[in-house]
């Protein structure tokens, strides 16, 4: 009969350990720091795909690598639009089916957005870090909207962009009306004769930022593809029924310049709501009008029988007056609904 074993003689085989849950890492609140992470600029989204266009040895984005990169989950809600800086790892991804991922994205030095309609609550982020907005007219073929040029100007002046004023298709009618009332302003102005971009307007876009703004059919691709050779944006033509342009350009994308610099072309636009932009600062975008509020009650409107515009402007000319009746009509909008505080700033999550 074998003796069971004593206290005294047992050993580890002896020991009955009990399966367990397998220990995991412990959850912290900490974000790996990244530091190896490149950086670039965001030229074009979509579907929650990212290009990114990686900084060159300079330190500037210039046209040299690009990565195709999706959100890291650290970003959480934050929405990533054309025109971002961002930091992102993993760029060196050749000959595999990885995409890099984005883990940070840069302050915007700038935003230009819109929203549906002047009472829409939601602002949408059109480019960021955009520090120019031309905003391209036709003379003719689509007929000019001098109401969305004044909306375009209004959202400029707000983000602190510089605009600029782009008429074309100038061989199809006279740009006399659109030079009558924007060329008084301090406002650089540039007109297009058969689809050849003149040579003060390459200037000025050279080592900047530029978004392109306009209705469809304007000629807003066909001007980039004659700035920027080979980029080959799909053009349209206008509808001879409605008067009214076709969308072609269906997402925004940032397109190196030769020279320097980026122009980010968008698709067109039907309305450009201002729901975001304070009623007391759209007068900021009309200069040539400020002179006139001098004499304004604290807290005009500037849309009210006491206002002082209304006596100052008896002695200005034509073109001045048309001008106070463009920021009425603005001002006439339910855009007043705005609080302090404002809507919402970021745009959904892409």
């Amino acid at each position: 009969m074998t003796s069971k074993k004593t206290h005294e003689r047992w050993d580890e085989d002896d020991v009955r350990i009990r399966p367990g849950k397998t220990k995991s890492r412990p959850r912290t609140k900490e974000r790996p720091a990244h530091s190896d992470a490149e950086s670039g600029m965001v030229i074009a989204v979509d579907r929650g795909r990212f290009t990114v266009a990686l900084n060159s040895d300079t330190d500037e984005v210039a046209m040299g690598k690009q990565i195709y990169s999706i959100k890291a989950r650290e970003l959480g809600r934050k929405g990533i639009v054309v025109g971002d800086l961002v930091d992102l790892i993993g760029s060196d991804t050749s000959g595999t089916d990885d995409l890099a991922r984005i883990v940070r994205r840069q302050e915007r030095t700038s935003t230009l957005r819109r929203t549906a309609d002047d009472v829409d609550p939601v602002e949408r982020i059109v480019v960021s870090n955009a520090n120019q907005l031309a905003i391209v007219t036709a003379t003719a073929d689509p007929e000019p909207s001098f109401g969305l040029i004044d909306r375009a100007l209004v959202a400029a002046f707000d983000e602190g962009i510089q605009p600029m004023l782009i008429i074309t298709k100038t061989d199809l009618a006279s740009s006399d009306a659109l030079l009558a009332m924007y060329g008084p302003l301090d406002l650089p102005v540039f007109t297009i004769h058969n689809r050849v971009p003149p040579a003060d307007l390459l200037v000025a876009l050279k080592n900047q930022i530029t978004v392109v703004l306009g209705h469809s059919g304007v000629g807003k691709s066909t001007l980039v593809n004659a700035i920027v050779p080979g980029s080959i944006r799909s053009t349209g033509h206008v509808n001879v029924v409605t008067g009214k342009g076709r969308h072609t350009s269906t997402s925004a994308v940032a397109l190196a310049l030769t020279d320097g610099g980026w122009i980010i072309d968008t698709p067109g636009i039907r309305s450009f709501g201002l729901a975001h932009v304070r009623a007391d600062q759209m007068i900021h975008a009309f200069p040539e009008l400020e002179p006139g509020i001098e004499h304004c009650p604290r807290s005009c409107s500037h849309n009210e029988p006491e206002c002082g515009l209304n006596e100052w402007i008896q002695t200005q000319p034509e073109q001045i007056r048309d001008r106070l009746l463009s920021l009425r009509r603005l001002l006439a909008q339910p855009t007043q609904v705005r609080s302090e505080d404002g809507f919402p700033t970021e745009q959904p999550p892409t």
